[in-house]
């Protein structure tokens, strides 16, 4: 009888349970219709504008407007269609409303244009991912609502009041009171290769870094597996969402720590509907450079250190060069030296002039041509029986308006204060041993020796900020290019003025002869200027595309994530494009394997915003299972014996396993594993540098073979580690390095090895 009562309850929860998937089934009809409404309104529109033609220069610039407008909508609806609801919340009794949560926001046109769906970003919304039993916030229950394509699949209630759990009968099933499987089902989902949004699943320590109102350096420190790059995404989400018109204009920059990783997120912000960020690396947000160069270590670190500012400062100098020897030249038929004396005199004037080499050149160019005028004047014209000049200023000036179009002189000019690029004046300092020993006193023999290689056209990552630091101390002189820009301004209002006296020709004689008032004419409607400014066309390029080809583009936001793997040149390059110092830093300094990486936050920046940067703490790790921290916890106590682990929320009931075999068995034995553990979801064989080569033969489609530094930021649902002993060796922060490459497994986690494991690992695999 018992389980006669007990299998009738089941079939009546099943029942009532297919009538709530019903009820939100069509719930989430009527929002998939209202999305295909506004889809085909904005294609619609889109059409039409695409299709209009000619128009004043004002009706062009308004199509671009709406193109790019209906563009971005049509963009985000996409985006939206798988998942577009996930969520519900129903508020206390005496509210007598539900709210729904998804990825953007859609309004009842025939009802007042009340909501039918919240943005999540939405302030209305905060109460799905804040709302607990301690703090309900007046919600009663939080649905979380599964949907495959415009199908529901199943819907997960969270109680957050026990009087209406008991009253729904709810207590003791598997939605209850203050539930998680909606967040474990999410965690235990096999992995694709590419990051997925956590906007379903977020959690209030995530909400609250993602919506805080922090304005200058916000830094989210977590250990592995605890969402800090998801929860930066969603900030940059959330912030373009909030700061719309600001952001719009300036832009969002993501800078993560290698081209794999950009891939790996690249489908976060798209899908939550925003397509205007610019994702980068440091090495490549120099623009026209793209870091396929690779440094040692060693030399990498001496990149990333403040002392190269000196180096680059005396490389610049080096080539403000005086002449061993005069210099003869020949002007108008007369000889004139370019002696040391006056070169000395040149490069004083204009090195106190305290500007960049480029523009400082026209000083020095000018200090010269007038030393050469003077001197050809006592030669060309000096009496010699009173020792007068007989040439006057107007005289002189003729000359040296002379010599400066003179290519004999010019050339001198250059060869002594040439214009410079920042790669050429990186590429000679680093090829010519000679140069960088006079720049690099300041370092040791070994470490210029380091430094030194030859000219291939190419850079490395740590060369990019080197040479935005060379772009600073060289500046570009742009007086030829203004002075065409004037001119064609110029151009361009003598074209307008012409066009307005026609018109103004053009009108009948007896209008002009009685020059009624109350006849407007062209001109009294428009002005040439205004007439020229109409012509001018606009920048067709997105946000994200004119900043990335623009060095001296400043953003709105700036996001760097694994932040604390960058040098303290490169956190200069960082900052020069965010000079209002509004930056989100993602990041946990026991993960730092560059040498040239920060150990402190508070030294990497108090140096830009002093005591005006904010930490905050992720300490819940959703990635790592605790089979697999517990051994990575001993790694992280050998680092840092002071440092806490993040506590996992999740079990697998598989520890990790460490092979040992003859160094002929390696790749057999890592095939063996891969083949025995094949299932749905990612895998990685992690190993040392050296090792990468002879083990790329593994990799397949759902199977990589990297480097740990490679693995940054990345995760897997398996994760083969080899030669952890040698990994340590590779590099003075090998610790940090096998930290992170433990930590990137969601499932499995096996080790192969032929050396002795680690001390820190040992004692697990004893």
């Amino acid at each position: 009888m018992p389980d006669r009562l007990a299998d009738d309850r089941a079939s009546t929860d099943q029942g009532e349970r297919g009538r709530e998937i019903e009820q939100e089934q069509q719930y989430l009809t009527v929002l998939y219709d209202r999305l295909d409404a506004m889809r085909d309104y904005a294609q619609n529109r889109l059409k039409t504008v695409l299709l209009e033609a000619g128009g004043t220069p004002q009706a062009r610039s308004e199509r671009e407007s709406f193109t790019a407008l209906y563009s971005e909508d049509l963009a985000k609806y996409d985006a939206a269609e798988h998942g577009l609801c996930f969520g519900r919340i129903d508020l206390d009794a005496t509210e007598d409303a539900a709210r729904y949560i998804g990825r953007l926001g859609i309004l009842d046109e025939d009802n007042d244009y009340e909501p039918l769906l919240l943005d999540w970003r939405a302030p209305l919304a905060r109460p799905f991912y804040l709302a607990t039993t301690a703090n309900p916030e007046d919600v009663v229950r939080r649905r979380h609502i599964r949907s495959r394509n415009r199908t529901v699949t199943a819907i997960n209630d969270e109680y957050l009041d026990l009087r209406a759990a008991e009253r729904d009968g709810a207590v003791g099933t598997d939605d209850g009171v203050g539930g998680e499987s909606a967040l474990l089902a999410a965690l235990n989902a096999a992995r694709t290769g590419h990051m997925n949004d956590i906007v379903e699943t977020i959690q209030s320590e995530q909400d609250a870094i993602i919506r805080s109102e922090h304005k200058s350096v916000l830094v989210v420190q977590g250990g592995p597996g605890t969402g800090k790059t998801a929860v930066a995404l969603h900030r940059a989400a959330y912030l373009l969402y909030t700061f719309r018109q600001q952001l719009a204009k300036s832009g969002v920059l993501i800078i993560g720590p290698n081209a794999t990783f950009l891939d790996y997120i690249g489908q976060v912000l798209p899908s939550l509907g925003e397509t205007g960020v610019l994702l980068s690396t440091i090495g490549d947000l120099y623009p026209g450079v793209k870091a396929v160069r690779e440094d040692s270590l060693r030399a990498g670190e001496i990149k990333g250190s403040l002392d190269m500012l000196e180096v680059l400062k005396q490389a610049v100098r080096d080539r403000q060069e005086v002449p061993a020897e005069p210099v003869r030249l020949t002007f108008d038929g007369y000889p004139v030296l370019l002696d040391r004396k006056i070169a000395t005199r040149a490069r004083g004037r204009a090195r106190s002039s305290r500007r960049p080499h480029n523009l400082a050149r026209p000083i020095f160019a000018a200090s010269v041509i007038d030393a050469l005028t003077d001197q050809l004047a006592a030669t060309m014209g000096a009496d010699l029986s009173g020792g007068t000049s007989l040439l006057s200023s107007a005289d002189l000036s003729e000359i040296g308006d002379e010599m400066r179009a003179d290519p004999q002189v010019q050339a001198a000019i250059s060869a002594l204060w040439p214009v410079l690029s920042p790669q050429e004046v990186l590429a000679d300092l680093l090829a010519d041993p000679a140069r960088l020993d006079r720049a690099a006193k300041s370092l040791s023999v070994e470490d210029r020796a380091e430094l030194v290689r030859s000219d291939d056209g190419t850079f490395s990552a740590a060369d990019a900020p080197l040479l935005d630091e060379l772009a600073e101390l060289l500046g570009v002189d742009d007086t030829e290019e203004r002075e065409r820009s004037r001119r064609r301004w110029r151009a361009q209002l003598a074209e307008a003025q012409d066009a307005l006296d026609i018109l103004t020709g053009s009108a009948p004689q007896d209008i002009e002869d009685e020059l009624d008032p109350e006849i407007l004419m062209a001109y009294d409607l428009i002005d040439a200027s205004q007439l020229a400014q109409r012509q001018e066309f606009g920048n067709r390029q997105t946000t994200a595309e004119r900043a990335a080809g623009d060095r001296t583009w400043t953003y709105g936001h700036v996001i760097v994530d694994e932040a604390q793997e960058l040098s303290e040149m490169a956190w200069r390059m960082v900052m020069r494009r965010i000079p209002n110092r509004w930056v989100t830093v993602v990041g946990d300094v026991a993960q730092t394997g560059d040498p040239a990486g920060a150990s402190s936050w508070q030294r990497v920046l108090e140096p830009y915003v002093a005591k005006r940067w904010k930490l905050t703490e992720l300490t819940v790790n959703y990635r790592t299972p605790a089979e697999i921290m517990a051994v990575a916890a001993d790694v992280l106590a050998a680092i840092d014996p002071t440092a806490q682990a993040p506590r996992s929320v999740r079990e697998t009931g598989n520890p990790p396993r460490a092979h040992r075999v003859s160094p002929a068995q390696v790749n057999d034995e890592l095939a063996r594993l891969i083949a025995t553990e094949q299932a749905p979801g990612t895998a990685a064989v992690l190993a040392p540098a050296t090792l990468v080569p002879e083990l790329s033969s593994l990799a397949g489609e759902s199977v990589q073979v990297l480097t740990v530094h490679d693995a940054k930021g990345l995760e897997f649902d398996r994760v083969y580690l080899v030669e952890p002993r040698a990994i340590v060796k590779e590099s003075p922060r090998g610790l940090n390095d096998l930290y992170v490459a433990l930590t990137r497994a969601t499932q499995r986690l096996a080790i192969v090895h032929t050396e002795d494991l680690p001390e820190s690992l040992a004692t697990h695999f004893a």
